[in-house]
């Protein structure tokens, strides 16, 4: 009898345990030095675990879910001129006859007209799993090991594969049903070539003594095809269909089960995602990076019918209000639509991230109200929004990434060589936002006028195409009306948005004492993919230091 070997999970680093996600092989299947046995992943990366030798897979010790370390046994491992368990071993002195070989192509021959009932393999303590994916239909060919469903319990996710290659003929459960081991699943017809090809005729040659007219002699067989020599040679090992690179059209994607309930989760369609992995294999980071692909392209392109859409969101349910009272439909004006449109578009395909400051502006609003006089016989109107505006743009061209805009594709950073800023302005159809252009060139008396200009002409809806074009950067400014924080959202292609709510006088430590400080809230949401957190940071730190001492605007 062979001596069997246990296979342990080999030393994987400073990694104290892992995840078993995927099995690829079976009991009594031959294996390569090197070909992968399963696959292991951690909270940092997947890891596919190699055979150290040749040899037949005698038995399993793990199943998919199960967590293990290094040393763990995972399977034995018979060599590889050992019979499998199931096949007899016969002496070599047994006499070869031609009857053997007519009862196997006598099974082969049934075999074809055969339909094998696959059931639900023994999956160890679960029971009453639910169905999350069907993988094939009626009608499909799998091959051997294929993936025929996919399982999900409260710990792992499991693909039950195919025990033989074959046409699916019946498909008896649906996504949502609930298995357990011995359930049926689905029966399939095996192939012609299949059973042909596991259990093949064998032809006698013609004895070396006998002349060519000879019939052939049943006995005198090469030894190297008889039982217990040849006859249990390791089987070529054919690539598994779920590690070809190119998948056949109505194929699933080669994923391993965390990845697929990763993508699942996040509403992504597998079928859409190019793997980068071994042989195709789709990892994580493909659908992290189609994700970001995705919302990068926006939806500026409405799919087809045939066209999929990798992210579409439900939509929302028709409620009948009238149910509850008197209800009134009004008509929403023609701006508030359209922007309505582009800032869902803008929330949906730009990743948000909203930092929150506060600026102490009280010597800054005490000189705004000594120049009012001076404004005032100048025929200006002296606010806060000029002083702001004119901060804003000291900080942007010291941080230029923050006016910057991505191309289309998510790959490449546009540079702007100008500062023009965009200023919201309510009114009474909508929100508009005028762009106040070269805002670093020009004095506060300047910016204080063209603000009151392109204000009224936004009120009084004489506001051309080009008055709202060309921004790359906007604020948004809350601070007549009232509030402390708000998150405004990113006017694309732009990458960041300042919002200001109503300044408000509080105590503030000086370091001996409690004294009255007039501070202004600050909320700046910027797009993550271009702003990280630290550059959020120092954008409004700049902000606060430059509103703080506006002597700083100089420098």
């Amino acid at each position: 009898m062979a001596t069997l070997e246990e296979i342990q999970l080999p030393d994987i680093g400073d990694i104290a345990e892992v995840e078993i996600i995927e099995i690829l092989v079976a009991a009594g299947q031959h294996v390569q030095a090197g070909q992968a046995l399963l696959s292991v992943e951690s909270d940092k990366a997947s890891v596919e675990i190699p055979a150290p030798r040749a040899g037949r897979v005698d038995s399993l010790k793990v199943r998919v879910g199960e967590r293990v370390q290094a040393g763990s046994p995972l399977l034995m491992l018979a060599p590889e001129d050992s019979p499998p368990a199931n096949e007899p071993h016969r002496p070599h002195s047994e006499p070869a006859s031609a009857a053997p070989s007519s009862a196997r192509a006598e099974k082969t021959t049934a075999d074809r007209d055969e339909v094998i009932s696959v059931v639900l393999p023994d999956i160890g303590e679960f029971s009453e799993v639910p169905v999350v994916e069907i993988l094939v239909a009626p009608g499909d060919h799998v091959a051997l090991e294929q993936s025929l469903l996919t399982l999900e319990t409260d710990k792992a996710t499991m693909e039950i594969p195919a025990p033989a290659a074959g046409t699916v003929e019946t498909l008896v459960v649906k996504v949502g049903d609930s298995l357990s081991t011995g359930d049926l699943i689905l029966t399939l017809r095996p192939d012609v070539a299949h059973a042909a090809q596991a259990a093949p005729t064998r032809h006698p040659e013609p004895a070396a003594s006998a002349p060519p007219s000879a019939p052939p002699q049943p006995s005198a067989e090469p030894p190297a095809q008889r039982p217990g020599q040849g006859e249990w040679r390791k089987a070529p090992v054919l690539p598994r269909p779920q590690d070809m690179a190119s998948i056949a059209p109505g194929r699933k994607a080669h994923a391993s089960p965390a990845v697929r309930r990763f993508a699942r989760e996040l509403g992504v369609d597998l079928a859409l995602v190019k793997g980068s992995g071994p042989k195709g294999r789709v990892l994580k980071e493909d659908v992290q990076g189609f994700i970001k692909q995705t919302l990068t392209q926006g939806s500026a392109t409405t799919p087809s019918a045939s066209q999929p859409q990798p992210l579409a969101l439900p939509g929302a349910p028709e409620v009948d209000h009238s149910r509850f009272g008197p209800i009134e439909e009004v008509e929403l004006p023609r701006i508030r639509k359209l922007s309505g449109r582009h800032l869902h578009r803008c929330w949906v395909s730009v990743p948000h991230v909203t930092q929150f400051d506060e600026a102490d502006i009280t010597e800054l609003e005490a000189f705004r109200k000594a120049q009012k006089s001076d404004a005032a016989e100048a025929g200006i109107k002296l606010t806060f929004l000029p002083f702001l505006l004119k901060a804003v743009a000291v900080a942007l061209n010291r941080m230029p990434h923050l006016k910057a805009s991505l191309t289309p594709d998510g790959e490449r950073l546009i540079l702007k060589h100008y500062t023009h800023i965009g200023v919201a302005v309510d009114t009474p159809n909508g929100l508009l936002v005028p762009v106040i252009r070269d805002v670093d060139q020009k004095g506060i008396h300047a910016l204080a006028r063209e603000l009151a200009e392109i204000g009224q002409k936004a009120r009084d809806g004489k506001l051309a195409p080009s008055d709202m074009q060309g921004g790359c950067f906007s604020i948004s400014s809350l601070g007549g009306i009232g509030g402390t924080a708000f998150t405004p959202i990113v006017n694309a292609p732009e990458v960041a948005i300042l919002g200001v709510s109503r300044a408000e006088m509080k105590p503030v430590w000086n370091g001996g004492e409690f004294v009255p400080r007039l501070m202004l809230p600050l909320s700046l949401s910027y797009d993550h993919r271009v702003v990280d957190g630290a550059d959020g940071v120092r954008f409004t730190s700049l902000i606060r230091d430059l509103l703080g001492d506006i002597r700083r605007l100089l420098l």
